[in-house]
């Protein structure tokens, strides 16, 4: 039997230090209550982590909690605003349906933000209705915790509940809201809003901030501005790196979806790539192929040149100065993502010293993938010799001339472990994630979505797991889709 455990007694430590950077980047407002709230899923290990014990509170206690209908102790509930370009296009834009419920400091000290999405309207709905269904908040939970598994920054998922109610889309669907943890929601586009309103004093105050709460190594610099944007940079190509790493493609990248703690964030149109083709693109919206694989290393880039225009002021008085300074040091992104990029590669491939010819050896290998377009996870299994991945499509003369190269350059009997450690077995593959989601929706089932979100927190480990988890999706001329619901 469990004990009962009252919300007061849960292990909630919430401060809001981030409402005292400037009364232009936020308002608050209570999340909307809804009428019959019921909880689809909670995170127990990460409760844990952030110092909270759930586990004995009531399944009511619970849905209220998460629904927003009752808020934690110490709440000061509040939307952010900030701005954005997206798709290129510069916009005033800020949370039209969340609300940040507190920053929890955990016992190790360590400070996160909790956000309710799908929460109601704010003042930057802009005429949007403030509410959320139930699929897309399964996804981001989905991939979210996924993302985490596969060892990459992001932020994560704490709890999803239906409210009982429905949204209108093109159909009516069920309202759900999901409870997102990060390290906090400070984007470029925070800073981007600032700088549309020449507020430059609160540019000053949310770069201390910034610096305070994600880089305190650098609080002595003689020029924080042009260290933390150095800072911030290496964060993204890490990122933007380990997103590659798994054939991961975001979908909407955004200035107010590139965060500044270098965590991925809003998993709306995001998938990960099947067949290998650098030029993939899943989003619906994005006609042009602007957030392609291929693309997200140069868009982060433009994205950082965004927010050092931002900087400018803070960097140097001279303004021609201030320019300069900031183009040197975004001119080394490339040689940076390049030296990283490799750096990651070669582990994929199990490549332990260095050799003037493993450029050569991975670009050779990428360019076969390109070519004959297989199956991008399996490739990297294939040559750490699982019998899922012995398929057809590398029976093929090429591969096999390239392998033995390879096979040349992993002597070492280390150079398994190293692969192992960072080619998952297993991934969110977008044909189960479509399978849980549309059982959940439709028919009100959780089996799949449950069993998927077991899988995937060991994705580096080959269990005794449904064959399914490891199988490609059967070949279709119709490519798949995805849309920007979260």
């Amino acid at each position: 039997m469990k004990n009962n455990v009252s919300l007061s007694d849960s292990g909630w430590n919430l401060q809001s230090s981030y409402t005292q950077i400037s009364d232009k980047l936020f308002s608050e407002l209570k999340p909307d209550a809804v009428t019959n709230p019921s909880t689809v899923i909670v995170n127990n290990e990460l409760a844990e982590k952030l110092g909270l014990n759930l586990k004995g509170i009531s399944e009511e206690d619970l849905s209220n909690l998460f629904s927003g209908n009752s808020l934690p102790h110490g709440s000061k509930p509040f939307a952010q605003a900030y701005a954005g370009h997206q798709f290129g296009q510069f916009t005033i834009l800020g949370d039209g349906r969340a609300h940040i419920v507190g920053e929890q400091v955990t016992p190790d000290g360590e400070i996160f933000d909790i956000q309710y999405k799908g929460s109601g309207r704010t003042p930057y709905s802009r005429g949007g209705d403030g509410k959320a269904a139930l699929g897309p908040m399964l996804r981001e939970y989905l991939i979210s915790e996924a993302m985490y598994y596969l060892g990459i920054p992001t932020t994560r998922s704490l709890a999803v509940v239906e409210t009982g109610e429905k949204v209108y889309r093109e159909v009516p669907l069920k309202g759900s809201i999901l409870t997102r943890v990060a390290s906090s929601h400070i984007r470029i586009g925070t800073f981007q809003f600032l700088a549309a309103h020449k507020d430059y004093e609160g540019m000053k105050s949310l770069l201390d901030f910034s610096i305070k709460r994600h880089f305190s190594n650098l609080k002595f610099s003689e020029n924080l501005a042009i260290e933390f944007i150095k800072a911030v940079m290496q964060k993204q190509i890490n990122l933007i790196v380990e997103w590659m790493r798994v054939g991961f493609i975001h979908g909407v990248m955004n200035t107010d979806n590139s965060t500044i703690s270098g965590e991925t964030i809003d998993y709306g149109p995001c998938a990960f790539m099947d067949q290998y083709d650098a030029n993939t693109v899943f989003s619906s919206i994005d006609t042009q192929g602007r957030y392609s694989f291929a693309n997200q290393p140069s868009i982060i880039q433009w994205n950082l040149v965004r927010l050092a225009e931002c900087l400018l002021p803070l960097i140097d008085k001279d303004e021609k100065r201030s320019i300069e300074i900031a183009q040197n040091l975004i001119n080394t992104f490339s040689s940076l993502f390049k030296d990283k990029w490799l750096q990651m590669m070669k582990k994929k491939l199990g490549i332990k010293d260095q050799s003037e010819d493993d450029e050569e050896l991975i670009n050779n290998l990428i360019k076969w993938m390109q070519q004959k377009k297989p199956d991008f996870t399996n490739t990297f299994c294939n040559l750490m010799n699982y019998d899922h991945a012995d398929d057809e499509e590398f029976e093929d003369d090429e591969f096999n001339n390239w392998k033995r190269e390879w096979k040349k350059r992993v002597e070492s009997k280390e150079y398994l472990d190293v692969m192992m450690s960072c080619n998952p077995i297993l991934i969110p593959r977008n044909y189960l994630v479509e399978e849980a989601l549309s059982e959940a929706e439709t028919d009100g089932k959780f089996d799949k979505f449950n069993e998927l979100n077991e899988i995937i927190s060991s994705p580096y480990q080959l269990k005794k797991v449904n064959i399914k988890y490891l199988e490609t999706p059967s070949k279709t001329n119709i490519p798949y889709k995805t849309f920007c619901g979260t």
